[in-house]
């Protein structure tokens, strides 16, 4: 019987509190961890470290990049915008250590929010620091804490189209957005503002960008179940 695929799954590092402690944390919202399960894989905490990544990829079968804070504008050239966060360094380092060793590997990746804007600075491109300064409104995150609902258009004969259709409804939290496309990527879904939703990397296993977040939507489980299948052809 073939096992489950091991599912890395890159998480937050932060305070938290829980019974009497609040001290730095590891963190990953549960939702994460039930999507993958529920697709058939086995998710695996990869919290924001130093060290290397090579070994501990070599044990994965794919590498989910989670959603969080903004990507160091330095990443990409960039001058801090006023409204971007503070960088986390050791997240940034560690995420695209991990993107850049699966990808060399062939592993199904998938990021989510933030998790395709890292593929897409990886790759050579750049990011909106703040959207509504393109866009003239919060559309893609309205309010704290609250996700938006967006119509997306999804370009046709893609891995995305494939997986879910023409389009699409999807719950949006983000502030930032793709400018510059990364070397090889392709944009696969916009928003009805023009807003880049999605990106993939033809010709990579499954190499697949997602502005919004799947995760939250149990009752569509398609894209995470397409992920988990290709990470399963990659299971021994």
């Amino acid at each position: 019987m073939t096992a489950p695929p091991l599912v890395g799954v890159t998480s937050y590092l932060d305070e938290a509190a829980w019974g009497v402690w609040r001290q730095p944390a590891a963190l990953l919202p549960q939702t994460y961890v039930d999507a993958v399960a529920r697709a058939g894989g086995t998710p695996v905490l990869l919290p924001p470290q130093t060290g290397d990544t090579g070994r501990l990829l070599e044990r994965l079968d794919a590498l989910l990049l989670a959603g969080g804070p903004d990507i160091d504008p330095a990443r990409y050239a960039g001058a801090p915008h006023p409204r971007t966060g503070e960088p986390h360094r050791v997240r940034d380092d560690w995420e695209f250590a991990l993107l850049r060793g699966a990808l060399g590997r062939g592993l199904p990746v998938l990021g989510v929010c933030r998790g395709m804007q890292l593929l897409n600075v990886a790759l050579g491109g750049s990011l909106i620091q703040h959207l509504p300064d393109r866009t003239g409104d919060d559309g893609h995150q309205a309010a704290p804490a609250t996700f938006s609902t967006q119509a997306l258009a999804i370009r046709p004969a893609t891995r995305l189209a494939g997986i879910l259709g023409r389009s699409a409804k999807v719950s949006c939290y983000h502030h930032q957005a793709v400018d510059r496309l990364g070397a090889g990527l392709l944009a696969t879904a916009w928003s009805a503002d023009e807003t880049v939703e999605a990106v993939e990397l033809p010709g990579h296993r499954f190499a697949l960008g997602v502005q919004w977040h799947p995760e939250t939507d149990p009752s569509d489980p398609r894209l995470f179940e397409a992920f988990v299948t290709a990470a399963s052809a990659t299971t021994p």
